[in-house]
């Protein structure tokens, strides 16, 4: 059973938009978390890749996670870009992708 500040992760990252991405420090900051790695952490252990679109979740440079818990960075962009996600080479664009709603 998820911790309170894993609920608050899991539910956060389930409004991010179909098409958008957001990013570990977006969520950090959203939540007063010290350090984006907690949000990457309680990321990494996510019971439900169906409930919960992690996938959804980048770096502030638009790198995909080398980490990336359900099938590694080349099925997280295929999810991405299927969703509509648009990419410049490796990286997502985040001027056109990233959810506005969380940065800042």
């Amino acid at each position: 059973m998820p911790n309170d500040l894993s609920t608050l992760v899991y539910e956060l990252v389930e409004k991010v938009p179909l098409g958008k991405v957001t990013t570990y420090g977006d969520i950090a900051r959203t939540l007063g978390l010290k350090t984006p790695r907690q949000v990457g952490w309680i990321l990494h252990r996510n019971p439900s890749q169906r409930k919960t679109p992690c996938h959804r979740v980048v770096f502030s440079d638009g790198r995909l996670s080398g980490q990336f818990a359900f099938g590694g960075r080349d099925a997280q962009r295929h999810w991405l870009e299927s969703e509509g996600v648009l990419f410049n080479g490796e990286k997502v664009d985040m001027k056109r992708s990233r959810w506005a709603e969380l940065s800042h």
